[in-house]
């Protein structure tokens, strides 16, 4: 154990966040997100949801400024029955927490996300149950 680093951020996740450059990104999947076959490089984080281990991550990780959206999230297909995740409303609000607006939240088409999740620096496979809770974090710098 470590002092200030949240017990839900495993040693593994750390090395991913810290092994991160800028522009980097970590997508955190849901349980239903094809984690496994996409990944460059995977974290099982089994047993966690989204929400917890975004504001654990939040705590550690620079979002980009340079980007007019550095946070993902996999836009709703047309037609499904969910129209907005109520989980959206949970990321926005500690997204807020972390001085990131709801104009800095971008929305990808599910292939185009599922292409993106390919190029990203790793994938975190997650047990969340929540319909597109998937998010993609674009790393930015420390000033």
């Amino acid at each position: 154990m470590l002092k200030q680093i949240p017990s839900i951020i495993s040693p593994d996740l750390l090395k991913i966040l810290h092994e991160m450059g800028h522009g980097d990104e970590v997508v955190l999947g849901d349980g239903n997100f094809p984690a496994a076959s996409h990944a460059n490089r995977l974290i099982r984080c089994d047993g966690h949801d989204i929400p917890g281990l975004l504001d654990a991550i939040m705590q550690l990780l620079p979002v980009d400024t340079y980007v007019e959206q550095p946070i993902h999230l996999m836009q709703v297909v047309e037609g499904d029955s969910t129209p907005v995740p109520m989980i959206w409303k949970d990321y926005e609000e500690i997204l807020g927490n972390y001085q990131v607006s709801r104009d800095q939240i971008g929305f990808v088409e599910r292939f185009a996300f599922y292409e993106r999740a390919k190029k990203a620096h790793a994938i975190v496979a997650t047990s969340e149950q929540a319909l597109y809770a998937n998010i993609i974090l674009k790393k930015g710098v420390i000033s």
